[in-house]
This record gives structure tokens, C-alpha cells and sequence, in this order.
């Protein structure tokens, strides 16, 4: 679970989870311009301990702006509306496409909630958004929804089905972005390797990149949000494992590395498939970093399960691990099925974070003297390298803020490697 991003000026925006969420709670900050009367929570519903930080969240807006209109919106507020009108520090529940309407925030309405059919929303656009508060790259959404139905997961409940935005649409926002002076541009979604089959044409992800890069030449970096690697086509292999201005960083959807838990998921690769796309792309690309979403303890996992989940962070060579503890959700397959004990369920979670920080650790300990390229963040010291590494510099320096800096890396400090600027 990501930490809570908030905004720094106008609307106060917390936007809980995805990158999709990131990007939308720019939007609602250009659609609310002027009105620092209103906070809005943007939520999270992938699993429980989400859910639980949404509630956290505006219990906490309540007590620091009490006279503000609390607004909470998100994929929870989706899901479960009903929960959230009955807490007296909300003022207003929204659904996700009733968040991207300036009508819905007016305080003369009515309605305490306005939650529309997700499941009826055909179509989707990119926000047209200059500016991130909080970052100095920038986020394109260009799908959302999901098709799929993982049988741990209510997102799509949250989301709706698949759609994609128009190749044109999405050209357009990043040139924009591209123009206000961003060196790099994040596609994200729901499930991006899903884009294109309900547009003229049936584009692909691969073919809308192709267009990004050819028409936007002065985009420095573009980064891909969590990938499916069941739906990577060779087009998209190709540019990941050889275009330069991709960020040799990917983040692979696994969930498990156990052939019969992702049986019991509905997911639709195998433990062989997943080790063996890693294998190729880094053969063509070994520079390549890493990172997979995993859950530990799904229902029915016994010890060797949990084994062979353990080994595909060895496997696939996992340096951004992100691992979940099983969170039943309601109204989902999984939350029917036979259940571990929670305190089983947090120890194999934990053995897996632990493993992953060091494989992380030992990463980033083979990256010190290399040279790299940082995105400095706001703060003028910090980002990312284009293996989403963190980096620090050891002062701030105004003038790097949003610049791509050659660094070379001297030290690490916890999870982030220390550096100072090349000459």
C-alpha cells in the first residue's frame, strides 16, 4: 500500500494507492481551482488495510479542518458508498466518474452520495493536466477498468470494464506535459497491457507508445505503470528491451509464484511464463529493474506454496517487491474460500518482505560507482534513477528541480542510495 499523496496547494487532495489515483486527484485539483474550502480523500479499496487508511485519512482531514467540506471519492467509495455516508466527518461520497464532474463537489446539492453505474461507462479520456503538485514527473491515464476477474480482487467493482483512451487524446496530454517542462511521462491504468481492442482499429500498447515517441520527440523519459505479462506482444517487448527513452524499470502484475494459487487467482500465466519473460528481457536488456506485486497467504496456500512464492522473488529477479498480506474482500471468490489464519497470513508476509528488502539491498549495493541519471523531485535533492532507484544528493539545489542530473553513486542510506552530481 502506497503512503497517502497530498497536495501542497488549492483543494487539499489525498489520494490513497494506484497511479491512476495520482493522476486523478490532479484532475479534481484543477477541476476544484479556487476552492481551498474542500479536502478531497481519494481511496483505495485493494484490500482491506486500504480501506482502513481511507477511514484513517478522514477521520484525520475532520480534526485538522473542521470547517472544510470532506469530500471521499476512490475505488472504496465506489465499492461500498454506504460505509462512508454513515461516518459524520464526510460530507459528500463520490463514484470514479462522478469525481471528473465539478457538479458533483457544488455544496447546494443535495445528495449526501452520487455513485453512478461504473459498469455502464463505456469510455474514457485522458485529464488534460499541466501540472503535479507533488511530483516532478507527470501521469497520463490512457485506460482503465479491467475485463479480468482476479478472484481476490474488487477493483474492477471500483472501475468498471475496460476502456481506452484515443491514441490522438493521449498525444496530446503528453505533448502538454512535455511543453510545461517535464522530462518524464508515466502511462498508467488499471491494466494498461489490456489498452486498445475497444478503439477503431484495435490498437495496441506497443503501437501507442510507438506513436508517443515518434510525435512527441522532445519527451525525454516514459515510464509504463504495472504491466500484465500475458498481454506483452513481441511490438511491446521490443521497445521495452531496446528503445532508450523507455525506463528499463518494469513492474509485473505476478501475484504468485505458485502454479496452483494462480490457478485459484483466475490469473492467466503460469510460474514458467513469468520466469521465462524476465529471462528474455533481461538477456536483451540486463540493466533492466524489476518489480512484482505478491500476495502472501492466499487461501488454500500450504507450505510448499508459500515456498515456491518465496522463490520467484529469486526467480524473477524481483529488486521493487511489493508484497500484500491476503486481505478477504467482500464479495469477492477468495473471500468464500477455505482461509488461512491472519497471524500465519502476516508471518509469510513478513518472510517475504524480508527476503525482498534484501534482494533490494543487495541491488542496490551493486549500483554504488555506477553513473546514473536522476529526476530530481520537488524537494530539489531526491527522485529516481531511470531503474527507479531512490537517490538523494547530498543539498538541495532549486535549479535541478524537474532536470534530469548525471550522478554518480557514492553510499546508501536505508533504501535510498546517496550520490553526488558528476563533473
Amino acid at each position: 500500500m502506497a503512503e497517502p499523496v497530498v497536495s501542497a496547494t488549492g483543494p487539499e487532495i489525498i489520494s490513497l494507492g494506484c497511479r491512476l489515483n495520482i493522476a486523478e486527484g490532479e484532475a479534481m485539483r484543477s477541476l476544484l481551482a479556487g476552492r481551498a474550502d474542500v479536502v478531497v480523500i481519494n481511496s483505495c479499496a485493494v484490500t482491506n488495510e486500504a480501506v482502513r487508511q481511507t477511514r484513517q485519512a478522514i477521520r484525520k482531514a475532520r480534526k485538522s479542518r473542521p470547517e472544510a467540506q470532506i469530500v471521499v471519492t476512490g475505488c472504496a467509495a465506489q465499492t461500498d458508498p454506504a460505509m462512508f455516508a454513515g461516518m459524520p466527518e464526510v460530507d459528500r461520497v463520490l463514484g470514479n466518474i462522478d469525481k471528473l464532474d465539478a457538479a458533483s463537489f457544488d455544496p447546494r446539492a443535495n445528495a449526501r452520495a452520487r455513485v453512478s453505474d461504473i459498469m455502464a461507462v463505456r469510455q474514457t479520456a485522458p485529464h488534460m493536466v499541466t501540472s503535479f503538485a507533488e511530483h516532478a514527473r507527470a501521469f497520463v491515464e490512457v485506460q482503465n477498468g479491467c475485463d479480468h476477474r482476479c478472484t481476490f480482487c474488487i477493483i474492477p467493482y471500483g472501475r468498471g470494464n475496460s476502456r481506452s483512451v484515443p491514441a490522438g487524446a493521449v498525444v496530446d496530454a503528453v505533448r502538454a506535459l512535455v511543453d510545461r517542462g517535464y522530462a518524464e511521462v508515466v502511462l498508467t491504468g488499471v491494466d494498461v497491457t489490456s489498452y486498445g481492442p475497444d478503439l477503431p482499429g484495435s490498437p495496441t500498447l506497443g503501437m501507442l507508445i510507438e506513436r508517443i515517441l515518434k510525435l512527441v520527440p522532445a519527451l525525454q523519459r516514459l515510464r509504463l505503470s504495472s504491466l500484465d505479462g500475458v498481454e506483452m506482444d513481441d511490438r511491446l517487448f521490443d521497445l521495452i528491451t531496446e528503445e532508450p527513452r523507455i525506463m528499463p524499470h518494469v513492474h509485473l502484475s505476478l501475484q504468485s509464484g505458485d502454479d496452483m494459487i494462480l490457478k485459484r487467482m483466475k490469473r492467466r500465466h503460469s510460474r514458467a511464463q513469468a520466469i521465462a519473460l524476465v529471462e528474455r528481457m533481461k538477456a536483451k536488456r540486463p540493466e533492466i529493474a524489476i518489480g512484482a506485486d505478491l500476495i502472501a497467504g492466499f487461501p488454500t496456500e500450504d507450505d510448499a506454496m508459500h515456498a515456491q512464492n518465496l522463490a520467484i522473488l529469486d526467480a524473477c529477479d524481483v529488486v521493487h517487491g511489493h508484497i500484500f498480506p491476503f486481505s478477504p474482500r467482500a464479495g469477492t471468490p477468495a473471500a468464500r474460500m477455505p482461509q488461512l489464519d491472519r497471524a500465519l497470513v502476516k508471518a509469510r508476509a513478513a518472510e517475504m518482505r524480508g527476503l525482498a528488502k534484501s534482494r533490494a539491498d543487495r541491488w542496490r549495493q551493486s549500483l554504488l560507482g555506477t553513473r546514473q541519471n536522476l529526476l530530481v523531485e520537488r524537494d530539489g535533492r531526491t527522485g529516481h534513477g531511470e531503474n527507479f532507484v531512490r537517490i538523494a544528493l547530498p543539498a538541495a539545489n532549486p535549479s535541478h528541480i524537474g532536470k534530469i542530473v548525471p550522478v554518480t553513486i557514492t553510499g546508501q542510506d536505508g533504501d535510498t542510495l546517496t550520490a553526488e552530481t558528476r563533473i
